[in-house]
């Protein structure tokens, strides 16, 4: 299973081997959820400042956050699925602020890794459809998701 995933790294500060670990996170994810081979998702890494400015623009809240989601499969009212065209899934964009993955790795006391990977897996299961609006949704997606990084290896500290 191999996703296509494209990297934009903002900050120029993100290592290749964290690169290397959202990559085989996601791939990883992708596999187990059962995702097709080639579908491409785009992550890119930011500054606070900058998801702040997505966060204000696209969801009306002026703050930053760790990870914001952009599903490019959910369709809108009036939208018509297009079926038949052999092309890769385009799955979305998965937004991560750097700073906001260092602050909580020193908060939740585990290593910058590992919240990074988190973090890339809890976008990914949005773009997948999870929510964690609702209780039921939350409980879900939150099981999902520990089950992945245990199953992947990626625990808590």
């Amino acid at each position: 299973m191999t996703l296509l995933i494209d990297f934009i790294d903002e900050t120029e500060t993100v290592s290749d081997e964290q690169t290397e670990l959202v990559q085989n996170i996601l791939n990883f994810a992708a596999d187990q959820e059962g995702i097709e081979d080639e579908s491409e998702v785009s992550v890119t890494f930011v500054t606070n400042e900058r998801i702040q400015e997505i966060n204000r623009e696209y969801r009306a809240k002026d703050q930053p956050t760790d990870v914001i989601s952009f599903a490019l499969e959910e369709l809108g009212e009036d939208e018509v699925e297009i079926i038949g065209a052999e092309i890769p899934r385009v799955l979305g964009d998965i937004i991560i602020s750097i700073d906001r993955t260092k602050e909580q790795a020193e908060e939740y006391n585990h290593s910058v890794s590992r919240e990074l990977g988190f973090l890339a897996l809890h976008g990914f299961l949005h773009l997948l459809g999870y929510d964690h609006m609702e209780e039921e949704e939350e409980k879900k997606m939150f099981k999902r998701q520990k089950d992945i990084l245990d199953e992947y290896g990626l625990k808590r500290d």
